[in-house]
């Protein structure tokens, strides 16, 4: 590896490590603080915080990977996942922002699911905290996979090495800045991640004579389009497109709606965010797609096809890009490992220690007690990542398909429909979770294989999720007058708004 890569790489991390100290002075004074950043981050920092750990090392790696050994099939999931962004930014963030508020200032979304229905320290507090932290500690290991794979492909250092370095760097500005570090680094690395899957496709298509070469090439390995359209399954279309449904129930991502300094902020917001998005999918589609077609052409030898975007870094640029470029793989991954990081401690402090400790506990203990759970998460979800058989996009679509499943129906709901019961709302997480569980593990078809072979996992999940939350709705008795009250307000309060 050139010096000037190590460079760009070195210069990366300082100003990573930087931005920590500088939330650390700034923002970790409270609890409100170090989880929400005090509700005051802008339109600008929102967006690109929400796409950038949205979109972790999946983005780069995972998806070009897909695009690679199976093709177009895969332009399916990008479609789901932009529509399912959109539907995001327009149904669940300008209600959980007011809705949060009203709610006597719930942080996160067990708390804010406990003051919905006007319960303390209810059972579906801690057991969407404990949802959370199991999704999670599996979601935060596909990115640690990934840093991983990154720096063992790259550097030629062993992946082991690769998963300290990831993890350690991580760790330190989550720690020591809280959320509004993982807001200015997802800002900083969002911007690294548009400028490099724009580059790297378009370089890589320039060795090509023209498109027409370019896709010969390509069919070489994968079908066409219309091949890949006629092939594709009615159950395929959707289980691809239901990728976009995970949105309503992302923590990492919908916490970023609550932290937004005002509902104002949001329109601002989604256009930037969905603008982002947009290009971004579309460079990691195009990576893959010129990947494979390059690879037969010029005689690339991929093992990984998950490593395509780093073969492109370091053949096609010169070393002080490619620093760039391989900076933007580790942007992606830690921008969503960091905010995996901060959800997941954010529940262990707010929602399991302080919501059941005995005594009163001051600002400082409490902030000192998500640092604490920042460590451990990341630990645990370390020993999990050891093992680097593992995939990126499998890692990744269990964990969506989890919290899309048990709270993304619960979500919209709560948020739409008055007549929600907290009984109603316990059964959708329990039965959301639980059937997406059993899709990914139970060997129930006659080849011992999992029902998530034959549709992804979201899609019974979050069927099974929103049936039991009306029924169980319809067959429980009303809320009380003032859940209902709070409602009814939060429409007002955006009818005034809008």
């Amino acid at each position: 590896m050139h010096f000037y890569t190590y460079l760009s790489l070195a210069l990366y991390f300082i100003a990573m490590l930087g931005i920590g100290l500088f939330a650390y002075r700034n923002s970790t004074s409270d609890i409100s603080g170090y989880i929400l950043g005090g509700r005051k981050v802008s339109p600008h920092v929102t967006a690109l915080s929400a796409g950038a750990s949205d979109m972790s090392g999946w983005m780069l790696m995972g998806l070009p990977g897909a695009m690679f050994l199976t093709g177009f099939d895969t332009v399916w999931i990008a479609v789901g996942l932009v529509v399912g962004a959109l539907a995001n930014y327009l149904l669940v963030a300008p209600r959980l922002r007011v809705y949060t508020e009203m709610a006597d200032d719930a942080l996160t979304l067990p708390d804010f699911f406990d003051k919905r229905f006007k319960r303390e320290n209810s059972a579906i507090r801690v057991i969407s905290a404990a949802v959370i932290i199991l999704f999670f500690t599996l979601y935060t290991s596909a990115g640690i996979v990934a840093g991983g794979k990154l720096f063992e492909s790259a550097f030629g250092l062993s992946y082991h090495i690769g998963l300290v370095v990831t993890v350690s760097v991580v760790v330190a500005y989550t720690l020591l800045g809280g959320f509004l570090a993982v807001s200015m680094t997802d800002f900083v690395q969002g911007c690294i991640m548009f400028v490099a899957l724009i580059l790297v496709p378009i370089v890589a298509f320039m060795q090509f004579e023209n498109s027409a070469q370019m896709f010969a090439a390509a069919q070489q390995s994968i079908p066409t389009w219309s091949e890949s359209w006629q092939s594709i399954t009615v159950l395929g279309i959707i289980s691809s497109l239901a990728w976009g449904l995970g949105y309503f129930g992302q923590p990492h991502i919908i916490v970023r709606f609550m932290a937004i300094r005002s509902v104002a902020d949001i329109k601002t917001a989604r256009n930037i965010g969905m603008s982002w998005m947009t290009v971004t999918i579309i460079g990691a589609l195009a990576t893959g797609l010129v990947g494979v077609a390059y690879a037969n052409q010029f005689g690339l030898q991929v093992s990984d096809p998950e490593t395509i975007f780093i073969l492109f870094s370091e053949i096609l640029f010169h070393p002080l890009i490619s620093g760039f470029l391989l900076a933007a793989i580790l942007a992606a991954i830690m921008s969503t490992i960091s905010s995996q990081l901060l959800v997941s401690s954010s529940s262990l402090t707010e929602d399991v220690y302080r919501a059941y400790s005995k005594k009163e506990i001051d600002q400082g203990t409490l902030v000192k007690v998500g640092r604490v759970g920042v460590f451990a998460v990341a630990l645990v979800a370390t020993l999990l990542a050891l093992d680097k058989s593992n995939s990126i996009l499998s890692l990744v679509s269990n964990a969506w398909a989890g919290f899309g499943a048990a709270f993304g129906p619960l979500v919209l709901f709560s948020l739409c429909w008055s007549k929600t019961t907290y009984e109603g709302a316990l059964a959708g997480i329990v039965v959301g979770a639980a059937t997406v569980l059993f899709w990914i593990f139970a060997p129930v078809l006659s080849d011992g294989s999992t029902l998530s072979s034959v549709m992804y996992e979201i899609v019974p999940g979050f069927i099974a999720s929103s049936t039991a939350i009306v029924l169980v709705s319809k067959f429980s008795q009303a809320p009380t007058s003032d859940v209902r009250e709070t409602f009814h307000a939060t429409e007002q309060k955006l009818e005034q708004l809008s």
